[in-house]
């Protein structure tokens, strides 16, 4: 089974989107499965994880609505309020959503750089766990040794490390990203997201910008704890679907056959569905 682990889709009448404004004209419409299913056709990917955008439970609902509607949608990553007094309530409810695989609060959006320190984020992850969820971490490259200590302290929970913390390929300043990912890899229950890379790169951004972000992250995390996907649309800003997946085959060109099984799709169907979400066939 190949699985596209990352990918989003909105309706900018439902007004939560507050990032998406514009001046990002190559992605300020509204992007549906419709839209999607040429892509995954043409990449012969038969499973999907579609990823919450926008920090409010209305669209996690919309979101495992539209799972619920499409088997190809094999799991979705939601969003709760993690600062609300009754937070360990909401994700009690939202978990009764089978299709609900994982949470993800957008740190990169949070004020406080230490808000992944807070001890009110403790016993909900916890929560977390206990139900098969997984966090997805989108973290900017300072965030990376805060959250090293917050895996550490949740061992029994699964993290995934989106877009490989979004290291700062543009610039070329990555020296620090690079020390901290090979520290996040230590910990067992972390796999990093192949993803959102292009988007961090130079606007004509080449395969070889991508290559020493991507070989390190790979000699740190290996094959089997690493997983695809496309950010689409979100892809668009730095190119498209097509482009971004051939860049990837090229750079893990070098893996057997079963690796490459593995980042494509078998890493996700584990990480995201063994205990929750649509079944793999």
């Amino acid at each position: 089974m190949r699985i596209d682990a990352h990918h989003h889709v909105w309706t900018l009448a439902r007004g939560d989107y507050g990032w998406l404004t514009p001046d990002l004209a190559s992605i300020y419409r509204d992007f549906h499965l419709s839209d999607l299913a040429p892509h995954l056709a043409a990449a012969g990917i038969t499973g999907t994880i579609l990823v919450q955008a926008a920090p409010t439970e209305a669209e996690t609902g919309f979101l495992l609505d539209v799972a619920e509607d499409a088997d190809i949608v094999r799991g979705v990553v939601g969003w709760i309020d993690f600062d609300a007094e009754d937070a360990l309530a909401r994700i009690d409810a939202l978990a009764a959503r089978r299709l609900l695989v994982g949470l993800r609060p957008m740190v990169q959006d949070i004020a406080d750089d230490d808000w992944l320190l807070g001890p009110r984020l403790q016993p909900l992850l916890a929560a977390m766990a206990g139900y098969g969820l997984v966090f997805d971490a989108l973290v900017l490259p300072r965030h990376l040794p805060r959250l090293l200590r917050v895996v550490r302290r949740h061992p029994e929970l699964s993290f995934v490390l989106d877009h490989f913390g979004k290291p700062r390929l543009a610039t070329g300043d990555i020296a620090d990203w690079r020390g901290d990912i090979a520290l996040l890899a230590e910990q067992p229950n972390v796999v990093c997201k192949l993803s959102g890379l292009v988007t961090e790169a130079a606007r004509d951004w080449q395969v070889a910008d991508l290559r020493d972000a991507v070989d390190h992250a790979l000699v740190c995390f290996g094959p089997q704890r690493m997983l695809w996907g496309s950010d689409w649309p979100v892809v668009n800003l730095a190119g498209r679907y097509d482009k971004w997946l051939a860049a990837a085959e090229n750079l893990l060109a070098a893996l057997s056959a079963d690796e490459k099984a593995a980042v494509f799709g078998g890493n996700a169907a584990r990480v995201y569905l063994t205990q929750r979400g649509r079944r793999a066939a």
